[in-house]
């Protein structure tokens, strides 16, 4: 992680993942059986929370509750640190883990919890829901097995194997001179107002899929793209790529099957949202990039 590069929520992660380790069996049982190993626990995709940090469990104990669900995310120190994740309506802080905490949805944990416990509840999330995405092999319909302690499925039949995937996903302010535009979706809370956003296609460059996504979104034509940070974002799995795009003069008109409304903010009408003291509108969360490039651009002029 380069010292100057800004970290969004569920980034910033320093566990050591185990690299080529976690792919040999053995490893991976000397760690299951380490008597220090701690779990991270999911339940339905919420996550253990005590206090304002993820709670751990003995991993002996969170195995008992979770069978096979359960994966490797990496060392804290000497430590090993495992995930699991359990199903079903009752809630098991009622039940086998009453008294170490209480299960929060993911978004709500994003809000509360510190950056490193945040990026560790974010991978358990993702590699969780993936594998639930991915139990049966593209190849040839087999069900896939888990591997490389829960980093990799492999088919049985075909022999075919298949890795995590992450979505990435351009998120834009755009931006002319001293305005930039914000756009709501349906569905939203009243007044909030966020960047636009779509998912990078096949054959496009992090640029052209941003340039797209203004033009069909907006009617908007794209002149420059700025890099600002990256966020991995957990619903299920994306990597939200975060830009400021520098757009040649015209008018916004929304895609009505994307966003319902756009509007353009005056670098202090965008102070005044980013601050929460805009009359009508409201900011994107602050665990959002969307809050962090509209901040970025009002507060510190970056992508002028």
């Amino acid at each position: 992680m380069p010292l100057d590069a800004f970290v969004n929520t569920f980034a910033g992660g320093t566990l050591d993942r185990g690299g080529d380790a976690r792919n040999e069996p053995a490893w991976v049982e000397a760690r299951l059986a380490d008597p220090s190993a701690l779990a991270a626990v999911l339940w339905e995709g919420r996550a253990m929370i005590a206090g304002e940090a993820l709670a751990r469990v003995p991993l002996a104990m969170a195995l008992a509750a979770a069978g096979d669900r359960w994966a490797f995310l990496g060392f804290e120190g000497e430590r090993p640190l495992f995930a699991v994740e359990l199903e079903g309506p009752a809630d098991p802080a009622e039940g086998p883990f009453a008294g170490r905490g209480g299960f929060t949805d993911m978004r709500s944990a994003a809000a509360l919890l510190p950056g490193e416990e945040a990026a560790v509840a974010g991978l358990a999330k993702s590699l969780f829901d993936w594998r639930r995405r991915h139990g049966f092999c593209s190849a040839c319909g087999q069900e896939s097995r888990n591997a490389c302690a829960g980093w990799k499925r492999v088919c049985p039949a075909c022999r075919t194997e298949h890795f995590p995937r992450v979505d990435p996903v351009a998120i834009m302010l755009p931006v002319q001179g001293e305005r930039c535009l914000l756009g709501r979706q349906h569905g939203w809370p009243e007044g909030r107002m966020s960047a636009l956003a779509g998912f990078i296609e096949p054959g496009e460059s992090i640029e052209e899929g941003c340039a797209r996504e203004l033009l069909e979104e907006a009617g908007l034509r794209a002149r420059r793209v700025i890099y600002h940070s990256s966020q991995p974002w957990p619903f299920p799995s994306s990597l939200m790529i975060g830009l400021i795009a520098q757009v040649e003069p015209g008018e916004a008109a929304p895609d009505e099957a994307e966003l319902e409304e756009v509007q353009w903010f005056t670098r202090e009408e965008a102070r005044a949202v980013v601050r929460g003291e805009h009359p009508q509108i409201k900011a994107p969360p602050p665990f959002a990039i969307a809050a962090q490039l509209l901040k970025a651009w009002a507060e510190d002029g970056f992508g002028d």
